[in-house]
């Protein structure tokens, strides 16, 4: 129907919204969309959404108006307060994701309110958090108002209702992907050494303070030889910063103690210097692509990969997701025993420019979209 609202698909909607409308004095025919949670917090049938029409800059991501999407029965209609940016949009914006079609809404994730919940699996009102299983990609993601992702990947926030939507906006897919490569990934135990290869990423300094909190000592490479750069790190429980040089290998092997982990978030760039660095019987598990190269131009693995060190990859998915403690690292960020470091927050009429920050590694730290 190529996006024409016709009298029976807007019938349609009116009927499947009908608990959450109002009709304003001024105009008994214009449906309103309301929560009945938010009586005070009306809004119209269309909502702000970031769309994208073809491959390219940062400049392709345009503002639009947009049809506030109808939940089907396995979905959740989330009205969102936050989102945060993820370097796989960025790549799916300049055209690397094949499978993803325009026009599309990006954003793999998204924090929110729930506004309708066909299943009744979530009310009214409750804070959720939703990312991966397609979002973004098959179907229109957070880089909106509204979203309706699966409910089955949808986490209920029972916990740190304090904290700034800012702060719960950069939690889901950071938390996700630094918790599941310690724990699934890496098999992280107390007694070991860490070592976090692009230690100033939002994963980097969020995988750092977990595994700190779990009782590891935990080094972090950063490029840069700034006294600000190494207190950031430190804040987030990186106890020996290593600057580096290329040759990271070299500086831990002249120390005297490999690591028992690695954690790769630079990517096949430092991949191989990275591998040297850990013990026999260590484990590396490459997560990021930072320096953007997801693949070597050779790869020998006998002449890559040290005698008797194991090299894992780290990619989760929606499972991962759901099977992500959120709500207890939310009580640790709201106690302040996890740090977290966003490094922007935007509006979301500000997207070309955050999309500019993140392409530029301009921020230290997550970046976090508002809607409002």
């Amino acid at each position: 129907m190529n996006g024409v609202v016709t009298r029976t698909t807007l019938r349609f909607t009116v009927q499947t919204l009908r608990p959450y409308l109002t009709l304003t004095s001024a105009s008994r025919t214009t449906p309103h969309l309301t929560s009945p949670h938010h009586h005070h917090h009306r809004r119209t049938m269309s909502m702000k959404a970031v769309v994208i029409h073809e491959a390219g800059g940062p400049e392709v991501l345009k503002l639009e108006q947009r049809p506030i999407p109808t939940p089907a029965a396995d979905e959740v209609l989330i009205r969102v307060k936050a989102f945060g940016l993820n370097r796989s949009e960025m790549f799916t914006r300049q055209g690397h994701s094949p499978n993803v079609r325009f026009p599309r809404v990006l954003g793999i994730e998204a924090v929110g309110v729930v506004e309708a919940c066909p299943s009744g699996q979530f009310q009214p009102g409750d804070r959720v958090a939703s990312a991966m299983a397609g979002m973004g990609r098959d179907f229109d993601g957070g880089y909106a108002e509204y979203t309706c992702p699966k409910a089955a990947n949808t986490q209920l926030l029972t916990a740190a209702a304090a904290l700034d939507w800012a702060v719960v906006g950069a939690a889901p897919e950071m938390l996700q992907t630094a918790y599941g490569s310690l724990f699934k990934a890496l098999k992280l135990q107390a007694s070991d050494r860490l070592l976090v290869r692009g230690g100033t990423t939002s994963v980097g300094l969020a995988a750092a303070a977990i595994a700190s909190n779990h009782g590891c000592f935990v080094a972090g490479t950063t490029r840069s030889s700034s006294p600000a750069t190494a207190e950031l790190m430190r804040k987030s429980g990186v106890r020996e910063v290593i600057v580096d040089d290329g040759n990271v290998a070299a500086q831990v092997t002249k120390g005297g103690t490999q690591f028992d982990k690695v954690l790769e978030l630079v990517g096949t760039t430092t991949l191989k210097d990275s591998l040297k660095c850990a013990v026999q019987g260590g484990i590396v598990c490459m997560t990021g692509i930072v320096g953007n190269s997801w693949s070597f131009a050779e790869f020998a693995p006998m002449d890559v990969i040290p005698h008797c060190v194991c090299l894992t990859v780290y990619s989760g998915g929606p499972d991962e997701f759901m099977e992500t403690p959120l709500n207890e690292l939310l009580k640790q960020i709201e106690a302040g025993s996890l740090p977290v470091q966003i490094g922007r927050v935007f509006k979301i009429d500000q997207i070309v420019e955050a999309h500019e920050t993140m392409e530029k590694n301009l921020a230290r730290g997550k970046i976090v979209v508002l809607t409002e």
